[in-house]
């Protein structure tokens, strides 16, 4: 009897892992807060601090999203998550994120084509309304995700 009490513990709690976001950052700290905050939500994060290390990464595992933290200029940025995306021979169709914080307004989201995506979110709840809205252009990426993470919509 307590055997199969076990095994059905075991199969509710097998669900299929979330969406993988390959997370570039170069700063330690700020990597390590998005990934809190995202496998929270149910997603998977292979943090990367760069280029060389975003590729090799991706290569390993292909991501079903990759988010950028900027460093440098934006245009500078936008090369480099394309290049990832290149280099690693993912998909066109996996989505590209990019944190901008002076080059666009605040609350501001701009399409750039290509699934590449500038935004300056006014709180973390608007980033998670944003990656859930590009997994879910392709469904088979929100593997795992039992809710919307951005459901509730207030500031965090």
């Amino acid at each position: 009897m307590k055997s199969a009490l076990i095994s059905q513990d075991l199969k509710v709690s097998a669900k299929p892992p979330g969406p993988l976001i390959l997370v570039v950052e170069a700063v330690e700290e700020t990597r390590d807060g998005i990934e809190k905050l995202l496998t929270a939500d149910g997603y998977r994060i292979e943090p990367a601090r760069g280029e060389e290390d975003a590729v090799a990464r991706a290569m390993r595992q292909a991501p079903d999203l990759i988010l950028v933290s900027p460093g440098r200029s934006p245009a500078h940025v936008i090369a480099i998550a394309r290049r990832v995306r290149d280099q690693a021979a993912l998909d066109e169709s996996v989505p590209i994120v990019i944190f901008e914080d002076d080059s666009i307004t605040e609350g501001e989201e701009l399409n750039l084509g290509d699934q590449v995506y500038l935004t300056r979110p006014d709180n973390f709840n608007q980033l998670r309304a944003l990656l859930y809205r590009l997994l879910a252009a392709a469904p088979e990426r929100l593997k795992g995700l039992s809710h919307h993470p951005a459901g509730d919509q207030t500031q965090s």
